[in-house]
């Protein structure tokens, strides 16, 4: 008797044990294809702290809170085969630019001038299409990913940078108005024009000799102005930005307040007023030629508009306070150029708004009278003077042009 009731307590929990191991059978851990799916997923933060896995290219895989509600992605996605597409040829390389951005002490990121600049000869559109393309790069390394001939455009970018490693060079650039473009009726027979993309802007190259010329010609005139004439020290493919920005400020608008006993508050506004300018040169592997990327950014306030606006008043009779709106004129450029380092480039944007509000030094005083916004011919006169050497001067004998200040450094 004793016995079979042992029996009878063993088969029992065989049956409980046997059920118990079903259930957390049916609560397991998912399938292998599951696992893949999940492990190659990114995490997306849904709902009240839900996350969702990408799921496997058809799968449902259901947000973890969410069991009883799964839902599917509309995105396919998969794992791929693991290997990068090669059937354009495409080849791995990595350069190492370390011989030249150890030299470049000035910025945290000496690596992306190269970057920008094998953008600028292969474009962007090669990166985000076919053939598949990959480009990065660290302080050490430019690692790329792609066809034969573009391996060998971005091979020719960083020796550039690599055979002027070290190299300080100096430019000079120099951004001139003049009231009138009739300079052209004396001087274009100096001038040898330059394809320019921007509409309403010219360039030409021309001498040193006669640059000089030409700046000695324009100084006598009532209607010259120069707003910059530094030497700038810069490192090759590096940018230096140069800017001229006097804020405006003016009454902007009204607050109405009932809380304190005005019963209303000015709002006072800032609005940029003068130039900034963008220089980024690019020598040749004989430096003998340089690139450069110009961009200049011209904002001119012409007028503060008043209007007058009735605001409440303590005392109830009727009160009237100013506010002012900003007309507001500019221009922009932005081209790259190619040109002997013998040769001067000059840039000319057309009769544009002047770089700056301030008063015009000199004769070429601004008539008070006048209602008309200042307008002008504006130049660029943009000349690579070779190395600079231990005094931050040129090394190599370029002339300089009558009254050019001492070298600056921009930073």
């Amino acid at each position: 008797m004793f016995a079979a009731r042992i029996g009878m307590l063993l088969s029992i929990c065989l049956v409980v044990d046997s059920l118990w191991g079903q259930s957390r059978s049916n609560v397991s851990a998912p399938t292998a294809a599951s696992n893949e799916s999940i492990s190659t997923a990114s995490p997306l933060t849904e709902g009240k702290g839900a996350v969702r896995t990408a799921a496997a290219v058809g799968d449902d895989v259901p947000v973890r809170g969410e069991l009883t509600n799964p839902r599917r992605f509309s995105a396919r996605v998969s794992r791929g085969t693991g290997v990068l597409p090669n059937e354009h040829g495409q080849i791995w390389r990595e350069y190492d630019i370390r011989p030249y951005t150890s030299q470049v002490t000035n910025t945290e990121r000496p690596q992306q001038a190269i970057i920008d600049w094998i953008l600028r000869e292969t474009g962007t559109e090669i990166w985000f299409s076919e053939p598949l393309g990959i480009l990065s790069a660290d302080r050490d390394t430019v690692r790329v990913y792609h066809v034969p001939q573009v391996q060998n455009i971005i091979g020719g970018v960083i020796d550039r940078f690599l055979r002027h490693a070290g190299e300080t060079n100096v430019f000079g650039l120099r951004l001139v108005t003049v009231g009138s473009p009739n300079w052209r009726a004396r001087m274009l027979q100096l001038l040898r024009p330059v394809t320019v993309q921007t509409p309403g802007t010219e360039a030409w190259l021309l001498s040193k000799e006669d640059a000089a010329l030409l700046l000695s010609e324009m100084r006598k005139r009532n209607d010259y102005r120069e707003h910059n004439a530094p030497n700038l020290l810069l490192q090759n493919g590096q940018q230096e930005t140069i800017t001229r920005i006097q804020p405006q400020k003016y009454v902007k608008s009204i607050n109405l307040h009932q809380d304190i006993l005005a019963g209303y508050q000015l709002e006072s506004g800032e609005v940029p007023n003068g130039f900034t300018l963008q220089l980024t040169p690019l020598l040749s592997l004989d430096a003998n030629t340089v690139d450069a990327v110009i961009k200049v950014e011209v904002t001119q306030v012409e007028k503060l508009e008043p209007i007058s606006i009735e605001v409440p008043s303590p005392t109830n009779v009727p009160q009237r306070v100013e506010i002012q709106i900003p007309r507001m004129s500019g221009w922009r450029l932005h081209e790259r150029f190619r040109w002997p380092v013998d040769k001067v480039l000059l840039v000319s944007r057309g009769v544009v708004a002047t770089p700056s509000a301030g008063t015009p030094t000199g004769f070429s005083l601004r008539n008070p009278l006048s209602t008309t916004p200042p307008r002008a011919d504006a130049l660029l006169f943009l000349e690579s003077k070779g190395q600079a050497n231990s005094t931050g001067t040129p090394a190599s004998g370029a002339l300089p042009a009558a009254g050019l200040p001492n070298v600056r450094r921009f930073q």
